[in-house]
């Protein structure tokens, strides 16, 4: 069950950025194959973006889960908006989706 402090942290850090990438390890150094392809997306997109890595807080590893009833990482946040997994997100990027949900959204680019 999502205690009331890990869900307060978990709303923190999803509004903390127009982006949010609940991943397993960072940006710089994904530790799995699937936040390794979200952060590929990302990149290639051009998105500011920021990162939490699960793995260093197994209650935000398990709470996230239960938050945004996805049972996978890495999960994708547009705007406070849960999004959805790699499977989601490469599907979106292939179509243009993505890309189209960044600029209604009015996301920022990395600089």
């Amino acid at each position: 069950m999502l205690d009331q402090a890990t869900e307060e942290r978990i709303k923190q850090e999803v509004s903390s950025s127009d982006i949010v990438l609940f991943m397993k390890g960072s940006a710089v150094f994904p530790q799995c194959g699937f936040s390794a392809t979200a952060v590929q997306i990302l990149s290639h997109l051009n998105v500011k973006f920021s990162s939490v890595d699960v793995l260093s807080d197994p209650s935000i590893r398990e709470g996230i889960k239960e938050y945004s009833q996805w049972p996978t990482i890495p999960q994708l946040y547009v705007k406070g908006e849960f999004v959805g997994g790699c499977d989601i997100l490469r599907e979106m990027f292939e179509t243009g989706e993505l890309g189209t949900l960044f600029n209604e959204k009015q996301v920022a680019l990395a600089s």
